[in-house]
Parts: C-alpha cells; sequence; structure tokens
C-alpha cells in the first residue's frame, strides 16, 4: 500500500497508525468510560463534562513544560530514538491500565499520565521527520501518515467497539462489563506497541548537534537561545507558531472533546461511537486529497481553507441538537482535521532548521498538543456558567479567528 515510499518512511507512517488508535479511544470510549464512573460518583453532565475538560488541560500544560525541553534534549546524538522509546512504553503500559483502574479518580490520573506520555512520544516523532525524507516530500509523508492513521485505527478501534458493546448492558450485555473494558483497552495498548515495532527497529538519528559536557545542561541552554533568536530573527516561525498556538488548539478541542460533548448533550452513546468510526474513513479520504492537492496548491492556502473550515464547524454548533446533525458535524471535522495536521506539521519541519529539529519541534508541541489547553478550559468553564454545551463549543471560533489572523502574517511573503 505504500509502493510510492521507502522503508524508513513506511516504518515512519506506521507509528501514525499505531498511535492513533490511543488517540480514537481518547475521542471516545475513554470519556464514554469515565461519564460511567462519573455517573457511579453521583456527577451531573455538566460536571462530568467539566473535569473531564480540566485533566486534559493538565495534561496539555505539563507537555507544554516538559516537551520543549525533551525535544531539545532528544538532539543530542543517539538521544532521540531511547528517549522516544521510554514515553511510549509508559504510554502504553499507561493505555492498558485505563481498563482496570476502579473509579473516576484514579482513571483522570491514569488517562492524564497516558496522555502526557503519548503527546510527549509525537513531539520526538514528528521531529523524526527531517531525518526520514526530503524537504520536497514532507507534505506527502506528513499526510499519509495521518491519512493511514485514521483507516488504520479503524481495525482495534472496531474490536474495542465490540467489546465495549458485548459488556454494556445498553447494548448487548452478553458478557461482563469491567472484564469487556480491560479487554478493550489491552487489545489498543498492544496494537500500539506491535505497530510500532518497524520504526523503532529502522529509525537513525542523522541530524543532531554534538555536545561536549553536560548535555542536558546545555541543551537547556541551546533551547533558551533559540526562543531569543526566534523571536529576533525567525519572525516567520514566530507568527506561524503563534498562529499555530490558537487554531489547533481549537482543532484538539473538537476533536478529544466530540463524544464527550455528544454525551453532555444526551445523545446516544452507540450511535456516536458510529459516526466517529465512519469519520475515521472521511477523514482518511480527505487527508489524502489533501496530500495529493499539495502537489498543486500551496500549504498556505490548503491551512487557510482548513481554518475557514473549522470555523464553520463551531458556528454550526449553536444549533447542534440532534444525533443527524452531530453527523454532519464529525463529517466536516473528518474533512479537514488530517489535513490541517499534517499540513502544519510538514510546513513547520521546512522552515527550521534540520539538525534542531526536536528542539524546535519541542516549541511546536507546546503551541499544539502540548499546550492545547485553552479550547478545553473554555469549553470548561463556558459549560459550567451557562449549562449550555452548544454556547461552550461555538466559544471555540475565538480561536480560529485569531489563528487565522496571525497565520497570514506569517506567511504574508509566501506565495
Amino acid at each position: 500500500m505504500f509502493k510510492n515510499f521507502n522503508k524508513l518512511e513506511k516504518s515512519w507512517i506506521y507509528y501514525d497508525i499505531g498511535n492513533s488508535a490511543f488517540t480514537m479511544m481518547v475521542s471516545t470510549i475513554i470519556p464514554i468510560w469515565f461519564n460511567t464512573l462519573a455517573a457511579n460518583a453521583g456527577m451531573s453532565n455538566s460536571e462530568y463534562l467539566a473535569f473531564w475538560s480540566y485533566a486534559t488541560s493538565i495534561a496539555t500544560i505539563l507537555v507544554a513544560i516538559i516537551g520543549p525541553v525533551f525535544g531539545s534534549i532528544a538532539d543530542n546524538k543517539d538521544f532521540k530514538k531511547p528517549m522516544f522509546m521510554f514515553v511510549l512504553f509508559v504510554g502504553v503500559i499507561g493505555c492498558a491500565l485505563l481498563g482496570a483502574v476502579p473509579n473516576w479518580i484514579l482513571y483522570l490520573i491514569t488517562y492524564v499520565i497516558a496522555k502526557i506520555c503519548y503527546q510527549t512520544s509525537l513531539v520526538f516523532y514528528d521531529s523524526m521527520l527531517t531525518d526520514v525524507t526530503t524537504p520536497e516530500r514532507m507534505d506527502l509523508v506528513s499526510s499519509q501518515g495521518y491519512a493511514w492513521g485514521y483507516i488504520g485505527s479503524c481495525i482495534p478501534f472496531v474490536i474495542a467497539l465490540g467489546l465495549y458493546a458485548a459488556g454494556n448492558p445498553d447494548f448487548l450485555g452478553i458478557m461482563n462489563e469491567r472484564l469487556s473494558i480491560f479487554l478493550a483497552f489491552i487489545v489498543i495498548a498492544v496494537w500500539w506497541f506491535c505497530v510500532t515495532i518497524p520504526l523503532l527497529k529502522n529509525y537513525k538519528q542523522k541530524y543532531y548537534v554534538e555536545t561536549t559536557s553536560n548535555k542536558v545542561k546545555e541543551s537547556i541552554s541551546r533551547l533558551g537561545k533559540t526562543l531569543v533568536t526566534m523571536y529576533r530573527d525567525e519572525k516567520k516561525v514566530f507568527f506561524f507558531l503563534l498562529a499555530f498556538f490558537f487554531y489547533i488548539d481549537g482543532v484538539y478541542t473538537i476533536i478529544d472533546e466530540a463524544v464527550a460533548i455528544g454525551t453532555a448533550l444526551g445523545l446516544n452513546q452507540m450511535g456516536l461511537l458510529v459516526i466517529l468510526l465512519l469519520t475515521q474513513v472521511v477523514a482518511f479520504a480527505f487527508a489524502t486529497l489533501f496530500g495529493k492537492l499539495s502537489e498543486k496548491y500551496s500549504s498556505v492556502q490548503l491551512i487557510t481553507v482548513c481554518i475557514l473550515g473549522y470555523f464553520a464547524v463551531a458556528i454550526y454548533a449553536l444549533f447542534m441538537k440532534e444525533l443527524w446533525q452531530f453527523g454532519i458535524m464529525a463529517f466536516v471535522v473528518g474533512m479537514f482535521q488530517g489535513a490541517i495536521q499534517a499540513l502544519s506539521r510538514s510546513y513547520f519541519a521546512q522552515i527550521i532548521p534540520a539538525n534542531a529539529s526536536g528542539e524546535y519541534f519541542g516549541i511546536y508541541d507546546i503551541c499544539g498538543k502540548g499546550a492545547a489547553f485553552m479550547g478545553t478550559t473554555l469549553v470548561g468553564i463556558t459549560v459550567s456558567i451557562t449549562n449550555s454545551v452548544n454556547v461552550a463549543v461555538a466559544t471555540l471560533t475565538v480561536l480560529f479567528i485569531l489563528g487565522l489572523f496571525f497565520f497570514r502574517i506569517a506567511t504574508k511573503e509566501d506565495k
């Protein structure tokens, strides 16, 4: 299926297929099972969504702190792969344990740890893009990673969904509910690890920096100098990161909280899961399409289209009340979610120095997966004040407006 890609590019793409299974669980069964534990503890729907939003915010803030430091350290020779392996192993174990913890407090703690490791692994993974392919192929390879990640994650998710349905008394109810949840998370954890094996075997760090004394101290010092230099001399990188900080925050909020939002609206849970499974197919098709379009149109044009698409989704959320309306929203999100992530990643990789990719992608992760806390916090606070899920989601339009504004500044010299 990857006949036009070399062995290293394929191995890199496989990790997107592996980690996307965990992403699917974060967007679907993880918040639904937390809702079950929260309901058993007497929480209301608004309290459930607020606690879930706060937990997600805590995880992303912590990654924002450690991501750039770890990324800078990983730029040292032969450091990137072992650091990637460590967070991968802890994340996989945390994923497996999510099916075993007995109450909502321990569940949220385990979720935060697993999500931190997952997001930190992406700091290293994204920075590997400069090592595995050439600049002119980055848009294509990055898009294919997201595309196959979406469709590939459906395989373990269908198994996990079947186990969830088998144990849920409102659906099939033919096996013990806690056993079914435990097995569902084990399936995802095993998939995540096994599909990553080719990258662990084949990846070699091509670009790196040489240090002669204290590698950690020098890495942190180098990070500080890079931040100053970026603000003073690398305006394109600086304003792109500022734009990315806002628009991708809104994107991840919608992706991560889709099921939580639908659940809080009282929509049918199995219907939500089926819709989001179909959304993966949509995301695969459109991520592939945008990858092809990148050969004809610039990343700047395509990213702009994606930002406007998400702005429309946030406005549409004001009127969403029924499951079919949620389905329309999920379809449109699927059209743009892979494209905006893949194109942002490859565009950034093209405008940074290759030998400092870990350091720069650590900073990138502050503005993306590691700092996507404004949206979740905004949703949590708004729904607590207004008790309206629709209004809470619509407030995300502010993030897309700011994102587009700074993106235009960053790319004003691009064609």
